[in-house]
């Protein structure tokens, strides 16, 4: 038999050893070993085998005092990753919606990427004078406020080449031209829960506000963001737009499976 045949033909014992895994998931509980065989159809000597294999690869866990089946750590764990990977910006897409119809602003999302920052999607608000988003742009680190809230919650060894990169540019501000200067910048948007950017340098005249979103492993994994018009919308920090953001921010980690405080400082 050729490799394409074989191929197309699949591993039979695999797809033997799913269906019973199938019928594990689709009870909606633990069960006894008589029961999955019943359900799948199958003798129970043959199902147990299965089970063994099963539990060595964490897909499945047996109670020790009932001896019943049910999912097991990593079974959990594909599912919260598959959560992770395929609602994230949807749920993202969602919750940025919101928030714009209750405040009124202009809302992003963005997500890491080997560039540094990039905005995903963006919804406009209903007001006649609005600040547009390029998505698809890489933000800067330093002078945007999803840059900040990326370079305060993730590893050090992620940012600092960029980072170091915008300190060599003449134009960034003197308050973020050190190390030290910087670490005590993303000190305060970790104790704060939030990044704040008035008069972004390369776009005069725009404020900004991002906060982090975190999934169910306590890893960053969106900025939330809102986009403004300087002067015309409200940056404190107590003021009904940061509320709102990270209230926001907040309720979206918890969809995500996050729970618990945020990651302590990467820096």
């Amino acid at each position: 038999m050729s490799d394409e045949s074989d191929g197309k033909h699949g591993v039979q014992s695999l797809e033997i050893g799913m269906d019973i895994f199938r019928v594990m998931v689709n009870g909606q509980r633990s069960m006894a070993l008589k029961d999955i065989a019943a359900a799948a159809g199958m003798p129970a000597s043959k199902v147990h085998r299965y089970l063994v294999s099963l539990i060595r690869s964490g897909l499945v866990e047996q109670d020790p005092h009932t001896s019943r089946y049910d999912l097991g750590s990593f079974a959990l764990n594909v599912g919260l990753v598959s959560i992770d990977r395929l609602d994230r910006i949807r749920l993202g897409l969602a919750a940025i919606a919101a928030l714009r119809d209750e405040i009124n602003e202009t809302t992003a999302l963005a997500v890491w990427s080997e560039h540094g920052p990039v905005i995903v999607r963006w919804e406009r608000p209903r007001r006649p004078i609005t600040v547009n988003v390029v998505t698809g742009t890489a933000l800067e680190m330093l002078t945007s406020a999803s840059g900040r809230v990326f370079a305060a919650y993730l590893a050090e060894d992620a940012v600092r080449p960029l980072i170091e990169r915008e300190m060599a540019n003449p134009e960034l501000p003197d308050e973020l031209r050190t190390w030290p200067k910087v670490r005590a910048m993303l000190d305060a948007v970790r104790q704060d829960g939030f990044a704040a950017v008035s008069g972004y340098y390369l776009v005069p005249g725009v404020e900004a506000l991002a906060a982090p979103v975190f999934n169910f492993k306590g890893e960053l994994t969106i900025a939330m963001l809102v986009v403004g018009v300087q002067g015309m919308f409200d940056m404190a920090a107590e003021g009904k737009v940061v509320r709102a953001l990270r209230t926001a921010a907040a309720d979206l980690s918890s969809r995500l499976g996050h729970t618990g405080q945020p990651p302590g400082p990467k820096m």
